[in-house]
């Protein structure tokens, strides 16, 4: 039986077994996906000597450590410089292992159809693996970006450094951190949530729960708000698009 599956750890609220599972019975394709819990990037190399293994989806902690320990990377994901999708690809008894990034695609289409003219420059929040593939998007769409981060690092804000003139001018506020995802659902980025407008658009990688408290907020203040579900359920599908070309 073929068999996918998803790398990273923590993986105890993973969106991507639930959803496979439902769309391989819907498919009655002969299928499984499995959840590969690796407490260090180390036990890839032993997970990958499963000879059923068809592709991998990879997720917090290793979109960018796994890719040393890929044959080939394709030209977004290099670009990105992370990783969220593996195909295996066996060929004379060979097995070729290539890395792609989906969340690009799932991004893209997501925000697309909310995204109007004074949505010029954003804020991403987190300096993760998915912020780089978001980062990439808002690139190509033409929008300047500014990442924000804990820790004082060259050409990026410390969340202290927010005010209600950074606010006025970036009016795109992505969040790319795990904050507020469940169980924590009390936590949210340290932003300054009182300047927030009607104008502005703000956007959630989390998805569970539907409306995280950085939604909340910044809905309580008129913005617009989106979770990650949409782009979750569009990088599934461009991981299934990819496993099977």
């Amino acid at each position: 039986m073929k068999q996918y599956g998803l790398i990273g750890l923590p993986l105890e609220h993973s969106f991507s077994k639930k959803y496979f599972t439902k769309k391989f019975a819907k498919e009655n394709t002969n299928v499984q996906y499995e959840l590969y819990e690796l407490e260090n990037i180390l036990q890839f190399k032993e997970l990958i000597k499963n000879e059923n293994l068809c592709g991998l989806n990879v997720t917090i902690p290793y979109k960018e450590l796994i890719i040393p320990y890929l044959d080939e990377v394709d030209e977004v994901a290099a670009k990105i410089g992370a990783v969220n999708v593996i195909k295996f690809i066996r060929e004379n008894e060979t097995l070729k292992l290539k890395g792609f990034n989906s969340d690009a695609v799932g991004f893209e289409n997501s925000i697309k159809p909310f995204l109007k003219s004074p949505h010029k420059k954003a804020l991403i929040l987190g300096t993760g693996g998915a912020s780089k593939a978001i980062e990439f998007i808002l690139g190509k769409l033409g929008i300047e970006v500014k990442f924000v981060s804990r820790s004082v690092s060259e050409n990026k804000l410390i969340y202290s450094d927010l005010d209600g003139d950074i606010l006025s001018e970036y009016l795109l506020v992505v969040n790319a951190t795990p904050l507020g995802t469940f169980p924590n659902v009390n936590t949210c980025p340290d932003i300054p949530y009182e300047f927030l407008t009607e104008r502005h658009l703000l956007f959630d990688v989390v998805y569970n729960p539907a409306e995280t408290l950085f939604m909340k907020k910044g809905k309580e203040r008129g913005a617009t708000v989106l979770n990650g579900e949409e782009m979750l359920i569009g990088q599934a599908e461009e991981a299934w698009r990819i496993w099977n070309s």
